[in-house]
Order: C-alpha cells, then structure tokens, then sequence
C-alpha cells in the first residue's frame, strides 16, 4: 500500500507539472513546440520581449515597452499607456542570485536628494507622458509599487528603479498594506535566497486600466487611473517543470490572509484582465499550466 500511495503522489505531481528540461528564457519552436502566438522583436520591440514573463505586447508607439536594466540584468519592464499616462502592466523575474540582500531601503532616509522619499519621475518615459508626484500628490491612495522594492534588495540601482512612477498604480492603503502585501510576501517565499540556481519565477502584475470609466477603473483627484481590480499571473520553472496560476483582487481595503481566495487559473485571469500572459512558452506548454483546474492549481501551489 505505501508503495501504491508513492505511485500515485508521484503522477499527481507529473500531472501538475509540465516538463521543460533544460529550458531557458526564450525558448525555441520546433515542430513538437509550435508557438504561434510569440512575441515578435522589431525594430521598435526589443529581443527582451520573448522572455518567459512577459505577456503579449501591443507594439505600437502609443503603448511603449519600457525596460529598466541594473547591474547589466533586465530588473523589471513594463508597457506604458502614453494617453493614459498609466501602465498596463510591470513584468520580472525572480531568482535565487537576485533574492541575494545587499541593500537595506532605510538607507534612502539618508541619501540626497531624496531623504527617505526616493520615488521619481522615469527618466525613458518622455515628460508630456509621464505620471509625477503631482498626480499623486495629496489624492488619498499610496503609491503602489507593482514590482515591490524588497524584490530588489540586491542593489542600489535596482531598488531605486522601483520607485519610478511609472511602477506605481494609486492604491487604498488598507489594499496596499493588507491582501497586496500578503501576496508580494508569498511570492518571495516561493523563491528564497535559497532556492535551487535552476528555479525561476516569471511575474507579472498590474491594474485595468482599460474598460468603462466608473466600472473597470476610476480616477484621483489629478485625473491618474485608478483600476478597480489587480492581478498577477505567475509561472515557475523548476526541476520538474513549469507550473502556472493567477491572482485576481478586487480594489478595494482588504486585509484578508487566505490567498486562496483570489487564486484562479491563467486562463481565467486572461479571460479577466484581456492580457495574454506567459505567450512565449512553447502551445502545448502554455495550454496546459494556463488550463489546470483550480483545484488542482492551489494543491500544486500549496494554497
């Protein structure tokens, strides 16, 4: 019988789990791994685009994708809404090496000019399109990072850019502090400084933008987007595989702990939000971690 349960729980896992070898970043098509729905780098679009975290762009001149680089590493990228002055999303990855603490955040309360208040305009985003602290100024929501800052302890550089404008969405800050926060603790708990090197997290995060005003999003009072939903959609690989789920919140003062709750599969998440999440994986890759059952995606996760 010990042998029939070991069985068992070891097909449970592989089901769960979609084997990707020695896979990278950007991996290759091939007649068994056809993608037809990849990104496709241009002129305009960068070779980054076709990393595992990032989501399907749009790829046009009014919604730019943003990259920010630190200690020679991509450190987080997002796409930009220039009418909006919002972004759609922020997308990254999450690592062992980059999990490594080398800058503690209280060293900002000592460093001119910013004196313990180092968020700032982005510099790769041109003025008449950027969100500065005027639009936040004063308007009852935090600014919310979406790439948090303790994700990127590993620098100075790399915590500074995440304190750019364009990785804040305004949030209530019983969200911020509450449910948002719990997820951003998790997810560093399932990569630790001590992870295995071949584990990788691919994040992507946000709030709508995009929809009906009043319904999908609303407005501060500096006329800045404030969406009505958050989201995250995340991909591991591992030893044995990738596996996938999403996270789906209302905006609204949450201090729940259970993030069971909000979890549901990619594919609902798309279906939610409209993005296409996790595109450059292989289809039948992609088709089987974004349509696991719920059920089975918080066992795999251990929610």
């Amino acid at each position: 019988m010990k042998i029939q349960h070991l069985l068992f729980t070891l097909l449970a896992a592989g089901m769960m789990m979609t084997s990707c070898g020695d896979c990278d970043n950007t991996p290759e098509d091939s007649p068994q791994t056809a993608n037809r729905n990849k990104n496709t780098p241009s002129a305009s679009m960068p070779i980054e685009i076709t990393r595992l975290e990032f989501p399907h762009v749009k790829g046009d001149s009014n919604d730019p994708i943003i990259m920010h680089k630190a200690d020679g590493e991509v450190n987080f990228s997002l796409e930009w809404d220039n009418a909006k002055r919002a972004q759609r999303w922020t997308c990254y990855q999450m690592y062992a090496s980059n999990r490594v603490i080398r800058w503690k955040r209280s060293n900002w309360k000592k460093i001119d000019p910013w004196f313990g208040d180092p968020f700032q305009v982005d510099p790769m985003i041109q003025p008449s399109y950027q969100s500065t602290e005027e639009d936040h100024w004063n308007d009852g929501y935090d600014r919310g990072h979406i790439c948090p800052s303790q994700d990127r302890v590993n620098s100075r550089d790399a915590n500074m850019q995440t304190f750019y404008y364009s990785n804040m969405q305004p949030q209530l800050n019983g969200f911020n502090s509450g449910v948002w926060e719990v997820l951003e603790e998790k997810i560093r708990g399932w990569i630790t400084q001590n992870s295995p090197q071949s584990d990788t997290l691919y994040v992507c995060k946000g709030g709508i933008i995009d929809g009906t005003p009043g319904n999908d999003f609303t407005y501060n009072n500096h006329k800045l987007i404030v969406p009505g939903h958050f989201f995250c959609a995340l991909l591991m690989k591992n030893a044995g595989g990738y596996k996938a789920i999403g996270f789906w919140f209302e905006h609204k003062n949450n201090k729940d702990k259970d993030l069971g709750k909000y979890a549901i599969n990619v594919r609902e998440l798309e279906r939610q939000t409209k993005l296409d999440f996790f595109c450059n994986l292989p289809d039948d890759v992609e088709s089987h971690v974004e349509n696991l059952d719920q059920d089975r995606v918080k066992t795999a996760w251990g929610l």
